[in-house]
């Protein structure tokens, strides 16, 4: 394991760069910063979903999720390094037709909300979606592990499922849009 931050400021960011987990120093609002930023952020929006009330086995889910995000970010810090399996999509997959497999297939648009939790967990798909875009962007100019695009394309899948079941949860249900010349 590396060092330990025992001092929170270094005052090494302060010119606008920030250090990459291989030693070198990029901008902050570097293609590299922003994706593993993003993912980050990703991170902390699912802690959010974690911190409702959730049945158990989503919350399983989303605990594991979030290491393997920190994976990811751990990944996308540190070029040519890899961290996100093939294994991690895999279990994506696997969760997300355990999830689906009770929902009643989509005839409409779902509009975020429906429950808190759900709510919560329609801003983190969004996030997600953000954080392939940002990968994506760094692939056009920098080598990425394709398995963390693969891997954000099905997290956000995931989530939106997870989103249907949490608004369904304790008889609640989800809300459907309405085009605008039906709506009263």
């Amino acid at each position: 394991m590396g060092n330990r931050l025992s001092k929170i400021y270094t005052r090494t960011g302060d010119k606008g760069t920030t250090g990459l987990g291989d030693g070198a120093r990029v901008d902050k609002d570097s293609l590299r910063v922003e994706a593993y930023g993003t993912v980050d952020e990703l991170n902390s929006a699912v802690g959010l979903v974690l911190a409702a009330e959730l049945p158990e086995a989503i919350r399983t889910c989303l605990t594991r999720t979030q290491h393997e995000l920190f994976d990811l970010g751990g990944e996308l810090c540190m070029p040519g390094y890899t961290l996100v399996p093939d294994a991690y999509i895999d279990g994506l997959e696997s969760a997300l037709d355990g999830f689906n497999e009770d929902l009643p297939p989509l005839k409409d648009f779902i509009l975020p909300g429906g429950s808190e939790a759900a709510a919560r967990c329609h801003l983190a798909r969004t996030i997600a979606r953000r954080a392939e875009r940002r990968v994506i962007s760094l692939a056009h100019n920098e080598t990425v592990n394709a398995a963390s695009i693969r891997y954000l394309n099905r997290l956000s899948d995931l989530l939106f499922v997870i989103s249907r079941v949490l608004a369904r949860h304790d008889g609640g249900s989800e809300v459907l849009w309405v085009h605008g010349d039906k709506r009263t």
